[in-house]
């Protein structure tokens, strides 16, 4: 499979891309600073130096041909502001969204928050973050071209992955390591029977693969 990961650089994008290459599939990360490329060579995947925030939609679509799956993986992170939350967690997820179904690329996989929802009230950054994750989650809901799957992970650690997770429509809050967030991505991209499934992800008890199959077409 090839597989275009939108945040390529990103702490869950790179581990995703470092699985992905190692089980035979062929990786591409969009990146906005071309001093990133060499690190995702490293890995084994193809570094597309573009943009979100000031890319057309025909741009993203073009970097999208031939694909067999979507990720967006992209984030403002936890030291932007306001605006930031507005142009990469949603206008940046929705323009990915739309170049996927220009591009005719139906399998499109989401990193969303727990938490997400359009109607949240609040005027804190995070606030702003959460609602802005949940357009961006509702508008992909919305598009019946793409076979779409939104994964909302808890409290996201760098420790060690376990491989043992907690994967359901709601599972509470918890914390779960970013290794094991790449793994249950690199898992759904491959399991196309979680098309159409909002999902949160934690630590739990269930080795990924398992936690996926389980979800896989309820």
């Amino acid at each position: 499979m090839r597989i275009v990961i939108a945040g390529g650089h990103g702490q869950i994008a790179l581990r995703l891309e470092r699985l992905l290459a190692a089980r035979g599939d062929e990786a591409a990360g969009l990146i906005r600073k071309p001093e990133q490329a060499d690190e995702l060579r490293q890995l084994g995947a193809e570094p597309i130096v573009l943009d979100l925030e000031s890319a057309s939609v025909e741009e993203v679509a073009q970097r999208l041909e031939g694909a067999d799956a979507a990720v967006f993986a992209a984030g403002a992170g936890p030291g932007s502001g306001v605006d930031r939350k507005e142009t990469v967690d949603k206008a940046a997820a929705v323009l990915f969204a739309d170049a996927a179904v220009r591009a005719g690329v139906r399998r499109f996989v989401i990193v969303s928050s727990m938490g997400a929802d359009p109607a949240h009230e609040g005027d804190e950054v995070f606030d702003v973050y959460l609602r802005a994750k949940g357009e961006a989650d509702a508008y992909v809901r919305g598009l019946g071209a793409l076979d779409w799957t939104i994964l909302r992970p808890g409290q996201l650690t760098n420790d060690a992955g376990t491989g043992l997770v907690r994967l359901e429509a709601h599972t509470g809050r918890g914390p779960v390591p970013r290794d094991d967030v790449a793994a249950v991505l690199a898992e759904l991209v491959d399991t196309p029977a979680t098309a159409g499934l909002t999902l949160e992800l934690i630590s739990g008890n269930a080795p990924v693969s398992v936690a996926v199959k389980s979800v896989a077409g309820n």
